[in-house]
Parts: C-alpha cells; sequence; structure tokens
C-alpha cells in the first residue's frame, strides 16, 4: 500500500508524474516521484513566477534539507498572518533590491578602475614598443654610419676634429660640406682615372690596379688635407691652399701612368673646409683682440676717474688752505693779500667745477691725431680720445717699448663731445682702416691733412693742427746710420 504524500509536497506543474516541495511561499528546486493520491497544489492567490524548473533530482520523501545553509531559513506563512508577512516580505525585498543596487555600483566602479589601469598599462606598453622601436632604428642608423665610416677611411678620410665645429655661424656650413666631400669619396668622384687600362693583359687587373692607385693617392691627399686644417692659423689661408695645391700636384704626378688626379670637384670642397676653419680662427682672433681692447679702455677709463679723484682732493685741499689763509689775512686787515688770495679761491672753484664736469660727463675728453713715420710710414694716423686730465699721459703710453720711436702729434683739443668727434673721424675713414677685423685699433691709411680736411668738412673747431710729421728721432737716426754707412 503507498504511503500518502508528505506535506508540502504537491504535483509539479511542469511535469505530473513529479511532486515538488512548496515551502509557503513558492516553488523550490527540490522534487521527487509522485506516489499515488498526492495532495493537490495549494490554493494561494496566484502561482508563484519562479523560474521553470531546468534540472529534476530525486529526493527523500522527508522534508529537503537546504544546500545552502548560509540562506535563512524559509517561513511558512499562515492564513490570518498573510498580510504583515506580506508587508515584511516587501520591506525586505527593497532593502535586498537597495543592497543589490550598492553592490552592483560598487562593481561597476572596481570595473572601471581596472579598465582604466588597463588602459594605462597598454598605453606604456605602447610607449615602450615606440621606444624600442626608435632605439632600433637608431641602433640601424649608427651600425650603417659605422660601416659608411669604415669605407671612407679605406681612403684616408676621418672625423678629425674641426675648429669651425663649435661655431654657431659656421658649424651649419662645415657639416653640410663634409656630407658633400663623403659622398664624392662614396661616389667615386673623388678621383678620376682611364678607364681602359690593363695590367698583364688583362682588364680585371687594370681595374684593380686603377682602384687600388685611387684609394692609395686619395689616402695621402686627404692627410694632407687634414694636416693643412689642423695647422692652419688665422692669417695664414694662402699658405694652406698652396700646401693642399701641392698635394694635389703630387697625387697627378705619381698618378700619370693612368692618368689619376683628384678632381676638381672635390679639391673645391676641401678648399672651402680649410677656409671654414681659417674664418673660424680669425673670428677667434678678433674676439680675443676685441676683448683685450676692451679691457684696455675699461683700464683707460678706470685711470681717468682715478685721475679725475685725486685732483678733485688736491684742489679741496687747496681750497680750503687758501681760504684758511684769507680769513687770516681779513682778521690782520691785509686788504690786498687778501683780495689775491680771493682771486686764487675763484681760480680753484673754477678747477673743481671743470673736474667735476669731467667726471659727470663721459663724452668729455681730448681728440688726438699722432703718427709715427719710423714704425708705420707716411700715410698711417691714429685717430682716438682720451679723458685724462692730462692728455699728453696716455699719447706717452701709446710711445712706450712696443714701437721704435715716439709718436708725433698731430692735432690734441679738447671738446665736449670727444666720443662724438672721435666715431664721426672713424665712420669717415672706415674703409682706410689698417686692421678690418679688430675695430678697435684706431690705425688708418690717412695723412693728417686728410684727417684735419675731414674736421674741417664737419665744422670741428680745432686751434692748432700739425699737418707735417716732426719725426725728430727717426730723421736723426736715419742721419747717422747713412752717415756710418762707408762711401762705396
Amino acid at each position: 500500500m503507498s504511503s500518502p504524500t508528505p506535506p508540502d509536497w504537491y504535483p509539479d506543474p511542469q511535469n505530473a508524474s513529479f511532486v515538488r516541495w512548496w515551502d509557503g511561499q513558492r516553488w523550490t528546486e527540490h522534487v521527487q516521484q509522485a506516489r499515488p493520491h498526492a495532495a493537490a497544489p495549494p490554493s494561494l492567490p496566484t502561482q508563484p513566477s519562479s523560474p521553470t524548473p531546468q534540472s529534476i533530482s530525486p529526493a527523500p520523501p522527508s522534508a529537503p534539507v537546504t544546500a545552502d545553509t548560509s540562506e535563512p531559513a524559509r517561513r511558512k506563512v499562515g492564513l490570518f498572518g498573510a498580510r504583515a508577512a506580506a508587508h515584511d516580505l516587501a520591506e525586505e525585498v527593497e532593502r535586498l533590491r537597495a543592497t543589490l543596487a550598492e553592490t552592483g555600483a560598487l562593481e561597476l566602479v572596481e570595473i572601471q578602475i581596472k579598465a582604466s589601469d588597463a588602459r594605462d598599462e597598454l598605453a606604456r606598453v605602447g610607449a615602450d614598443v615606440v621606444a624600442a622601436q626608435r632605439e632600433l632604428e637608431d641602433l640601424r642608423r649608427q651600425s650603417l654610419d659605422v660601416r659608411n665610416a669604415i669605407d671612407v677611411q679605406e681612403f684616408g678620410l676621418y672625423d678629425f676634429e674641426h675648429p669651425a665645429e663649435a661655431s654657431a655661424r659656421l658649424g651649419a656650413d662645415l657639416s653640410a660640406v663634409r656630407v658633400e666631400i663623403r659622398n664624392c669619396v662614396t661616389g667615386k668622384r673623388a678621383t678620376s682615372a682611364v678607364s681602359n687600362f690593363t695590367f698583364n693583359n688583362s682588364a680585371a687587373k687594370g681595374r684593380q690596379f686603377i682602384n687600388e692607385m685611387s684609394k692609395m693617392m686619395l689616402a695621402a691627399y686627404n692627410a694632407e688635407a687634414e694636416n693643412a686644417i689642423k695647422t692652419v692659423k688665422a692669417g695664414g689661408l694662402s699658405t694652406a691652399k698652396a700646401r693642399l695645391e701641392k698635394a694635389a700636384e703630387r697625387v697627378s704626378k705619381n698618378g700619370q701612368m693612368i692618368s689619376l688626379s683628384i678632381t676638381g670637384e672635390y679639391h673645391r670642397l676641401r678648399i672651402q673646409e680649410l677656409e671654414l676653419a681659417a674664418r673660424h680662427l680669425a673670428a677667434l682672433q678678433a674676439e680675443k683682440e676685441a676683448e683685450r681692447a676692451h679691457r684696455e679702455e675699461l683700464r683707460e677709463a678706470k685711470r681717468a676717474e682715478e685721475e679725475l679723484r685725486r685732483e678733485r682732493e688736491k684742489l679741496d685741499k687747496e681750497r680750503e688752505h687758501y681760504a684758511n689763509a684769507l680769513a687770516a689775512l681779513e682778521a690782520r686787515g691785509d686788504d690786498a693779500g687778501a683780495a689775491e688770495l680771493r682771486a686764487k679761491l675763484e681760480e680753484i672753484d673754477k678747477s673743481i667745477a671743470d673736474v667735476d664736469y669731467r667726471a659727470a660727463n663721459v663724452r668729455a675728453g681730448y681728440v688726438y691725431v699722432i703718427s709715427n713715420l719710423g714704425s708705420m710710414g707716411e700715410h698711417v694716423v691714429k685717430i682716438g680720445m682720451t679723458r685724462r686730465l692730462d692728455p699728453m699721459d696716455r699719447i706717452r703710453e701709446l710711445s712706450d717699448a712696443s714701437v721704435p720711436f715716439n709718436f708725433d702729434v698731430h692735432a690734441l683739443f679738447f671738446s665736449e663731445d670727444a666720443y662724438g668727434i672721435e666715431a664721426m673721424l672713424h665712420r669717415n675713414f672706415a674703409n682706410q682702416r689698417v686692421n678690418r677685423i679688430n675695430l678697435r685699433r684706431e690705425f688708418f691709411y690717412a695723412t693728417p691733412a686728410e684727417v684735419l680736411e675731414a674736421l674741417r668738412e664737419h665744422n670741428v673747431a680745432v686751434v692748432e693742427y700739425r699737418t707735417e710729421a716732426m719725426a725728430d728721432e727717426f730723421r736723426a737716426s736715419r742721419e747717422l746710420s747713412a752717415a756710418q754707412t762707408p762711401d762705396e
């Protein structure tokens, strides 16, 4: 005899051959084989809307054991407490929904953070890949440069330290010339020779002989060019060019059998490289000369200021001395002596005013035109200015041991704008400068008479001007030399 169906087991709505456990609120996943006289489904207002069971597994006839022990115990709803239970369940559902929403939001934030981290990591990896590719390209270029350097070194062409490499103005020109030089060597345009030469009746051996001779002669020429560039000095460009010309001539002479010579294009490029070195060295020398002259000007200005300071102190002491003497004479009633001292004090006050003016007005000073017949010839003059109290001190300094004879003074006059007059004369004779590199060297190919004419054209008043050079020491020395020379 079959046992009746246990309580709370009802026919499965999906399969009548089984019964499913009803927990008082909804269908559960527990099913078992139906027995005869199974209880009817619970008479609730509506059937629970749980998902359709996907799998069927047998269960014991007793009440099923919940698989997840962490879940809260299911409670049965009585007939009379249904409304309160429904209200409690609604509140629990809302709480669970809020918890689920919060948990979902947190999971979304975590997902976004992980996605951002993944994007950053991807960007870093991409940057590393780009950097690695660039490094690979650099290594490839370096490898190519090394191979090219080895190729051109066979012809004696090396990347030596060029004087103009450090020049901001000439560095780009030097780089361009060196690229053309390298292209000439690699393109076999640096030398020329016959093309139909045979050696032991072999055209191949003839070509090999020409290649070896060309390589050897070009290496010798390049070595001479490098030495010429390294040893060139400011002002020695013509000597260095002649040296390189002779090197090209030697190549032509030694390679006469195969008409071997340095091409005009290649020789011109090496000359340009040599000229860049000479130009840079000349610019460096001019810069050094300008700095030296500027330091000399600063020393001259400092000496002038020191002279003015000492003169002012001297005049102040003299004035104090005469003022005390004047007070004593006036106290004794010596009117004649007092009048004489007052006149002296007026002269001292004028001198003090002049010193103060000279100290305050840096453009005021003495303009001088001097020459040195024995040292520089008849047609060279020096035009300058000085702020010294005694301008002859400056001229005597110029006539020091560096020149064999003293300078002759053609003009020496005071002007409130001595700097302006000096600059005007320098502009007037700019094309006649002796030193066109260092403009602080104030020597000009001109005569004293030409300078006087320029002063008159610009309405510069000169009280005294001497157009002829005295040159006493030079003339006396020449006469002595002539007297000591025996008659032929």
